[in-house]
C-alpha cells in the first residue's frame, strides 16, 4: 500500500515538472547540435520571438480554460496590426467632404487594440447570443480578419512606419527588448487577474462545471464574452509588436499563429476540457515552442519538416494531457 502510494506521489510529481523536464532535455540536444544555440545573442532573439506568442498564448489560455477555443486569433493580430500601420502611416481620407484624419502614434495604437477587442466582442457574443460552437465561430472569424486584412492593405505591406514605432518591437529598455517587457506586464495582470480575481474564479468555474457555474449565480455568457474580448485585444499587442519588428503590416502575417498559441496552452498543461491550467504554465509552453522553432531554424531543418515536428509535438501534448486526466 505505501509503495502505492509513493509510486503515485512520484507521478504527480513528475506531471507537475514534465514541461520543464522537456525544456531542459530540448535545450540540451538543440545545444550539443548547434554551437550557435547558447550564445547572449541568440537568447534575446528567442525571447523577442516568444513575446509575441506569450501574449496570444496568455489570451488563449482564459479561453481554453472556460472550455473554449479561439482559432482566429491570427488573423486577428494581422488586421490589427495592418490597421495600426494604415491610420499612423496614411491616416483616414474622406474626399467626399474634403477631411483627412491623422492619427499620432498613440492614437494609432489605440484604435488597433480597439479592433481587437471589438472582434472579440464579436466571437463571444456570437457564441453566446447563438450557441455557435467556438471552434466554428472562431474559425469563421479567421476568415473574416484575414479578408478585412486584404481589403484594408490592398494585398500589399505598409512599411516604413518610423522610428518611434519600430522602437516598439526592436527598442531596449534597461537592457532588456521592449517586446518581453511588454508580454512580462501581459503575464503579471493575467496571472492577478486568474489568481486574485473574481473573474479568474469564475472563469476556473465554467470551465470546471458549466452547469454549476449557472446554478451558483454566475452570469456565463457575460464571462465568456470577457474572455474572447481579452483575447482579441491580446491578439492585437501581438499584431502591434511584429509589425513594429518588422517595420511593416504584412497582409499575411500570424498565419499559424493560433496553431503556436494552442500549443504553447496545451504543453503548459491547461486541458482542453477548460477548467485546469496556469498562465505561468503557459508561459514555459511558449519558451519550449519558441526553443523548438529557434533550434529547428539553426538546424537548418526544411520549413515543411518544422510543420511536421510541431503538430506533432502538438498531438503528444494533448495525448499527455489526456493521460494525465485519466490518472487524477
Amino acid at each position: 500500500m505505501e509503495k502505492q502510494s509513493a509510486v503515485k506521489k512520484y507521478s504527480r510529481s513528475l506531471i507537475k515538472f514534465q514541461s520543464l523536464i522537456a525544456l531542459f532535455l530540448l535545450c540540451l540536444a538543440i545545444s550539443l547540435l548547434s554551437d550557435k544555440f547558447l550564445t547572449a545573442t541568440n537568447a534575446w532573439n528567442v525571447m523577442r520571438q516568444i513575446s509575441v506568442n506569450v501574449c496570444i498564448s496568455v489570451g488563449m489560455t482564459l479561453v481554453v480554460l472556460t472550455a473554449g477555443i479561439d482559432l482566429s486569433v491570427g488573423s486577428v493580430l494581422a488586421l490589427c496590426g495592418a490597421v495600426t500601420a494604415g491610420l499612423l502611416k496614411n491616416g483616414i481620407e474622406l474626399p467626399a467632404n474634403n477631411l483627412f484624419i491623422g492619427f499620432t502614434l498613440l492614437g494609432a495604437i489605440v484604435a488597433g487594440l480597439l479592433i481587437g477587442a471589438l472582434l472579440g466582442v464579436f466571437n463571444g457574443w456570437t457564441i453566446t447570443k447563438f450557441k455557435v460552437p467556438p471552434f466554428v465561430a472562431t474559425l469563421a472569424m479567421l476568415t473574416i480578419a484575414r479578408g478585412l486584412t486584404m481589403l484594408w492593405t490592398g494585398g500589399y505591406p505598409i512599411s516604413s512606419l518610423g522610428e518611434n514605432f519600430a522602437s516598439i518591437g526592436t527598442g531596449w529598455l534597461l537592457g532588456i527588448p521592449v517586446p518581453v517587457w511588454l508580454s512580462g506586464i501581459v503575464v503579471v495582470i493575467a496571472v492577478v487577474l486568474t489568481k486574485k480575481t473574481r473573474l479568474g474564479r469564475y472563469i476556473y468555474a465554467i470551465g470546471g462545471n458549466e452547469s454549476a457555474a449557472k446554478l451558483s449565480g454566475i452570469n456565463v455568457n457575460k464571462i465568456k464574452i470577457a474572455v474572447y474580448t481579452i483575447a482579441g485585444t491580446l491578439a492585437a499587442v501581438g499584431g502591434i509588436i511584429v509589425t513594429s519588428r518588422l517595420d511593416s503590416a504584412q497582409p499575411n502575417a500570424g498565419v499559424t499563429y493560433e496553431l503556436d498559441a494552442i500549443a504553447a496552452v496545451v504543453i503548459g498543461g491547461t486541458s482542453l476540457s477548460g477548467g485546469r491550467g496556469s498562465i505561468l504554465g503557459t508561459v514555459l509552453g511558449a519558451v519550449i515552442i519558441g526553443v523548438l522553432n529557434n533550434g529547428l531554424v539553426l538546424l537548418n531543418v526544411s520549413p515543411f519538416w518544422q510543420q511536421v515536428v510541431k503538430g506533432a509535438v502538438i498531438l503528444l501534448a494533448v495525448i499527455i494531457d489526456k493521460a494525465n486526466a485519466k490518472s487524477e
